[in-house]
């Protein structure tokens, strides 16, 4: 027995059919994802190297050629391209459709882990992840102040605002952008050093001695343990110029001299190599990244909520704004689909009547749109697909052929109805 068969033999279980792939085609579209691309994994890994002060030629030849070298021997691997720059060098890997990625990238790390030897000794950490647009922002947040310093108001949006932004429902993870690390600087007199026969090496040494805090140990007294702690560490810029200078070209300084005599020493930034920009002004930027699977605007929104809130205990004089929504086009695109999907159905049903003059078969044919279109999502939603761009002009594509049909039948009829 065939499905029509058992439809015009059982009409109300045929209705009770469609009514369930409507209802929870139309939960499980509720609940899909949505995103401007897939959610899938790319194979490729990108491999990011920093060496301060190194040249690009330095990067090519003492790091990007050692890790290119490593890499050819993992399996699987289609192609290697590299970049150098001034400090910094970038090396993607790409690797055969088939290959697991996660394995892949655990074969990377492990193949980097082997060479760290062959590496220079001052090279920072190397950076290896996956790459993946959906771990690109959805949404810009520019925070700007007239009143604040740059240090402050890196501070607030680092200890406060990326905290108030991370707790959204959906959030993955918060960029800073334009932030730059605090740090103290030392402006060292080379008439004072001349005076008191130092160099700048002495201060150095006096820096990386006396500005740290070294595990003291334990006291026992009876059957208590007390753990000993040495403040080493210098908590204020007035502590800091109070260090004592003990050495002087690697011998004990007999004469009591403190580093506030020869260097004056201030707050401020590390070197500035990047700015942003926000409402015409410098500015910190928060980018919003979602987790993998979630809505995109549903998160956007959420956002934009939290910022309302946020705008409430803002210090006087600092503004947040939106700064680039890339939800925006994605949006539109789900509400033109379903504006394209609820037309479609309607002028469908209204050749169906013209042509047939049945209420009946209207009715089923009205049902028959939303039963096949909306029970889709339901399939897509168990099988962890989402809602993205790719999706929806697929979707699109075959609801405008159905309304361009229904418009020529209308054509048709009101053509046969004049003749």
């Amino acid at each position: 027995m065939t499905l029509s068969d058992l439809s015009i033999r059982r009409p109300v279980f045929a209705w009770m059919i469609m009514a369930a792939l409507i209802i929870f085609g139309g939960i499980a579209f509720s609940r899909m994802g949505v995103s401007q691309l897939p959610d899938v994994d790319y194979p490729v890994i990108s491999i990011s190297l920093r060496l301060t002060g190194a040249a690009p030629e330095i990067m090519e030849t003492d790091v990007v050629d050692v890790i290119e070298g490593s890499m050819m021997t993992i399996q699987g691997v289609r192609s290697i391209s590299s970049s150098s720059r001034n400090g910094s060098a970038g090396v993607t890997v790409e690797f055969e459709l088939d290959r697991n990625i996660d394995l892949a990238q655990q074969d990377v790390e492990a193949k980097i882990q082997s060479i760290l030897r062959n590496l220079p000794k001052d090279l920072d950490p190397v950076e290896v992840r996956k790459t993946n647009p959906e771990d690109n922002p959805i949404i810009m947040l520019a925070v700007e102040s007239e009143s604040l310093p740059r240090p402050k108001l890196m501070a607030y949006v680092r200890d406060v605002l990326i905290s108030k932004f991370s707790t959204v429902e959906g959030v993955g993870d918060v960029q800073q952008m334009g932030y730059i690390d605090p740090n103290l600087r030392i402006w060292v007199s080379d008439r004072a050093l001349n005076k008191s026969m130092l160099t700048v090496n002495d201060v150095v040494n006096t820096v990386g001695r006396e500005h740290s805090e070294l595990p003291a140990g334990f006291v026992n007294s009876g059957k208590k343990e007390l753990n000993v702690r040495l403040l080493g560490e210098a908590a204020s810029v007035q502590e800091f110029e109070n260090l004592i200078i003990n050495s002087r070209g690697g011998q004990p300084n007999y004469v009591s001299m403190r580093l506030g005599q020869v260097a004056k020493v201030e707050e401020g930034l590390a070197d500035i190599r990047r700015i942003g920009r926000g409402m015409g002004r410098p500015a910190v930027g928060m980018g919003i990244i979602k987790q993998r699977g979630s809505n995109e605007v549903k998160v956007a929104r959420a956002v934009k909520q939290r910022m309302q809130e946020v705008e409430k205990i803002l210090p006087p004089g600092v503004r947040l704004a939106v700064n680039v929504d890339n939800t925006q086009f994605t949006e539109r695109a789900v509400g033109d689909m379903n504006f394209t999907l609820i037309l479609s159905a309607i002028l469908t049903a209204l050749v169906c009547w013209l042509f047939l003059g049945s209420w009946s078969s209207t009715v089923n044919v009205l049902l028959a749109i939303p039963t096949s279109v909306v029970g889709t999502f339901l399939v897509l939603y168990f099988a962890g697909f989402t809602l993205n761009t790719f999706t929806l002009m697929a979707l699109s594509l075959v609801i405008g052929i159905v309304v361009d049909d229904a418009i020529m039948m209308l054509e048709n009829i009101m053509r046969h109805r004049e003749m």
